[in-house]
């Protein structure tokens, strides 16, 4: 069965490699991958290497974007307690209320 996410990302991909009048052989020349790689995220494969990825998408001028899912499943991490405890400092300990010493803006990295 298609994963939703690659029939849209591979759709995408070709939709776009068409308006731009490009062979897989050009784009792949172009994103310095395989055309046998344009074949698969056009093909909607499923196992794909993420860095490969993002140059054939960055050549194509697209993006991947992450959203929040809105899922049952999703919803139901935010919604269950969490079973880790949280940390909390000691009410008497101030919290720190700048950056650590040493990344002051305008210091060197290798000042003695």
């Amino acid at each position: 069965m298609a994963n939703p996410f690659t029939t849209q990302l591979a759709a995408a991909v070709r939709a776009r490699r068409a308006d731009l009048r490009l062979s897989q052989q050009d784009l792949a020349d172009m994103a310095g991958v395989s055309e046998r790689f344009v074949r698969f995220v056009e093909q909607g494969k499923q196992s794909l290497r993420l860095d490969t990825l993002l140059a054939l998408l960055d050549t194509l001028g697209l993006e991947l974007q992450l959203a929040t899912r809105t899922s049952a499943a999703a919803l139901a991490l935010v919604t269950q307690p969490s079973e880790l405890p949280v940390a909390q400092p000691p009410s008497d300990v101030p919290l720190p209320s700048g950056p650590p010493e040493g990344n002051e803006p305008g210091e060197r990295e290798n000042q003695p």
